[in-house]
């Protein structure tokens, strides 16, 4: 499926964004893309909180929105709860909202999403994501049925590949989703607090922060083995 451009993107600029991310195409850097509509509150906070707990050297964690409000900050009630739940203050007042695109999807190893529409957009974008694209909750729920040891057994059965690894994990917990009683539908999305009450923000969080940490978890058992990477 052909996306449309945001405004004042030419196919040129667009163009020049995918090659520059299939340069990194023989990177064994783990790529985790998380995605919501502005990419000011939700999937930044996730971005924010992830790269706290995981090695950048062993995966590179970003975000960007459906409808982005593109270079726009985090807002301020985001910043203050993501900083309060441990992230770091320089990555969470430097970001800048994003436009999803096609080439930002493709690129992912594995993209979080926070609601299901979301969800749904990231896959438009990129079909070939479908196994290796989750709401977080949803991921974060099936991932817990699956003891560290396990996810880790299943990861080094893939070899040494960063990616490899997490390609084998994340088909495992795929796996979870005909094997777990299901949930009502909107118990796997992240309530969206923009242009609300701080309570709604952390109601917000209070979804989120767990749903993070479990990714950060999974995340560690599969590539912490590995040498110099993650530690």
């Amino acid at each position: 499926m052909t996306s449309s451009l945001p405004s004042g993107m030419t196919r040129r600029e667009l163009r020049e964004r995918a090659e520059a991310l299939q340069s990194h195409a023989g990177d064994e850097q783990v790529r985790v893309l998380m995605v919501c509509t502005g990419n000011v509150c939700r999937s930044p906070m996730a971005e924010a909180l992830l790269r706290a707990q995981v090695d950048s050297r062993a995966v590179r964690i970003h975000s960007a929105g459906t409808r982005a409000l593109i270079d726009k900050p985090m807002t301020q009630d985001a910043q203050d709860l993501a900083i309060e739940h441990g992230a770091d203050s320089e990555v969470v007042e430097n970001h800048r909202a994003r436009w999803l695109l096609e080439p930002i999807a493709d690129d992912a190893d594995v993209v979080f999403a926070m609601s299901r529409e979301h969800r749904t957009a990231a896959v438009e974008l990129a079909p070939r994501m479908l196994r290796q694209t989750f709401t977080i909750r949803e991921f974060a729920r099936l991932a817990s049925e699956l003891s560290s040891d396990t996810i880790k057994s299943t990861a080094d059965a893939a070899g040494t590949s960063p990616r490899a690894r997490l390609a084998a994990v994340t088909a495992l917990v795929t796996e979870q989703r005909g094997a777990t009683a299901p949930v009502p539908p909107h118990e796997d999305d992240i309530i969206d607090p923009y242009r609300r009450s701080r309570d709604t923000y952390e109601k917000s969080a209070a979804q989120l922060v767990p749903a993070v940490d479990e990714v950060a978890r999974v995340l560690r058992a599969a590539l912490g083995v590995l040498p110099s990477i993650v530690q």
